[in-house]
């Protein structure tokens, strides 16, 4: 048998961790959730508060993307642990875990991740880094682009420099 084309093989993939009980088409959020915070909490809840009759699904990026983004020591969660937490909080209706090669990031490898999903919305948090090519995927895909506040000063980041700090 012949090796796929790697052409043909799709850049992202994703898994169901918990599945939404609703059919209809979700409000998504992508992201790391390393050391879930009020920040993170506060964010999925006005997410969820903006459109609540549709249901909030996260995908959570799988550990070999995020240390591939933060370094070593990260994630300091696993994530399925991450993705445990994220599917208890009231707020969230589902979640998926997404696995490929840290350096694909691009809109267009998203939109093909998130098309099967058939999304109203792709909520993300104001000053992320990906913000521009959030609104194309979600343009691409005929979904809201959702720029949502931040909770100043409560990051994983900030969390974990604390941490050492005090250490």
């Amino acid at each position: 048998m012949k090796d796929p084309d790697p052409l043909q093989v799709p850049a992202l993939t994703s898994r169901w961790f918990s599945r939404p009980a609703s059919s209809a088409a979700p409000v998504v959020v992508t992201g790391a959730f390393d050391v879930l915070h009020v920040g993170h909490v506060r964010f999925l809840a006005e997410v969820q508060r903006r459109r609540p009759e549709l249901p909030l699904v996260v995908g959570v990026e799988d550990d070999a993307r995020v240390r591939g983004w933060k370094g070593p020591d990260r994630p300091v969660n696993p994530e399925e642990e991450r993705a445990e937490v994220l599917a208890a909080l009231r707020c969230v209706d589902g979640v998926f875990i997404i696995s490929g090669p840290g350096d694909v990031t691009g809109w267009d490898a998203y939109a093909d991740l998130l098309r099967p999903l058939g999304m109203a919305a792709l909520a993300f948090t104001a000053g992320d880094p990906h913000t521009e090519a959030k609104r194309r995927g979600a343009g691409v895909l005929g979904a809201e682009a959702w720029e949502m506040p931040m909770t100043e000063g409560r990051s994983t980041s900030a969390a974990l420099s604390r941490l050492t700090r005090s250490s």
